[in-house]
């Protein structure tokens, strides 16, 4: 038989938790009422879980709202207090939060070359910071969870455009997952699982009922073989 030849596909673009910064991009309350390609619940905890990956793994974060005393609104509370010293760009114009120079500076300032992001809308506030921030010369990560709009065509559209310009689109849980790599780093098992009941709690479930077996579990008639 003839060798094996294998053609190498496109590099596996990695998080680096080292190289790594978040940016929440217009989640404000008044935005929150327009996205209608997730549920309220499941949306108010996603953007809640954006926020939080900087905590967990000690990420610089950059926080920027636009016209937020107008319709848009404030950032949640939950969000506005989580950070209380980070930059908080208030846009009174810009549409494209890159065009603000004081927001330039403050991504800048993060000297960092991976970028998380996650904004309303998925087609404005994230796709074309995303776009931006690609065209100098930054990797970055949308959170497709994070991001919400109208509906799920606009989202869709701006999730192949932010595709095409070589924008990573990934899920919280896979965020987290590339940013930790093992289970048995600092933050571990031992941060994120407390991390994922939270925000993730169709994982942190998982965990509660292996933890509930081993302390408390005793097999079942018909278990034993399975």
């Amino acid at each position: 038989m003839a060798p094996l030849t294998l053609t190498p596909g496109p590099p596996f673009v990695r998080l680096d938790k080292n190289d790594a910064m978040v940016i929440v991009a217009d989640l404000q309350v008044g935005l929150y009422q327009v996205v209608h390609d997730f549920d309220p619940i499941t949306y108010r905890n996603n953007i809640l879980a954006h926020t939080a990956i900087a905590s967990l793994f000690s990420l610089p974060i950059v926080l920027t709202t636009s016209a937020e005393t107008g319709p848009n609104g404030p950032l949640p509370k939950e969000i506005a207090t989580m950070y209380p010293s980070a930059p908080l760009i208030r846009r009174n114009g810009e549409v494209d939060a890159w065009d603000n120079s004081d927001f330039r500076t403050a991504v800048r300032a993060a000297n960092k070359s991976q970028i998380i992001l996650a904004g309303i809308t998925t087609d404005v506030c994230t796709e074309f910071l995303a776009l931006s921030l690609r065209a100098e010369g930054y990797t970055v990560f949308a959170n497709t969870e994070g991001s919400g709009t109208f509906t799920q065509k606009l989202a869709d559209d701006a999730n192949a455009r932010m595709k095409d310009a070589g924008v990573v689109l990934q899920g919280v849980f896979a965020i987290v997952m590339d940013l930790m790599r093992d289970w048995r780093s600092t933050p571990g098992s031992k941060e994120v699982l407390p991390w994922l009941d939270t925000y993730l709690p169709a994982y942190g479930y998982i965990a509660r009922a292996h933890g509930a077996a081993v302390l408390n579990g005793t097999l079942a008639p018909g278990e034993e073989g399975l």
